[in-house]
């Protein structure tokens, strides 16, 4: 795909200088194919999410009953000592790790 964009692109400057537009719209009509052949192979290669990841739902939001569970365990887990401050921080990122927005911040 690079050779095709690597041959297209100076095709076109070239072709545009000579004054020759049908060269410049056919290396144009070129790099366009390329373009549309690169966004075909991404969307056909591109991993998928696994049923088992997506929710009930289909969405991939947790259901209502998965966050009510988790908001008990966060408070026995206070209730045991656990600092909340910190517990309810590590979740977060936790949830950002999981959807791949995991920054360093």
């Amino acid at each position: 795909m690079a050779v095709f964009f690597a041959v297209a692109i100076p095709g076109m400057i070239i072709a545009s200088i000579n004054d020759n537009s049908g060269a410049a719209v056919t290396f144009g009509l070129l790099a366009a194919a390329a373009a549309l052949a690169l966004l075909a192979v991404t969307a056909v290669t591109t991993p998928r999410l696994p049923p088992d990841v997506v929710g009930r739902s289909g969405t991939g939001q947790a259901s209502e009953a998965e966050a009510e569970a988790l908001e008990a365990r966060v408070q026995a887990l206070v209730a045991a000592g656990v600092d909340e401050d910190e517990l309810r921080d590590l979740v977060r990122r936790a949830v950002r790790v999981a959807r791949g927005t995991f920054s360093t911040q």
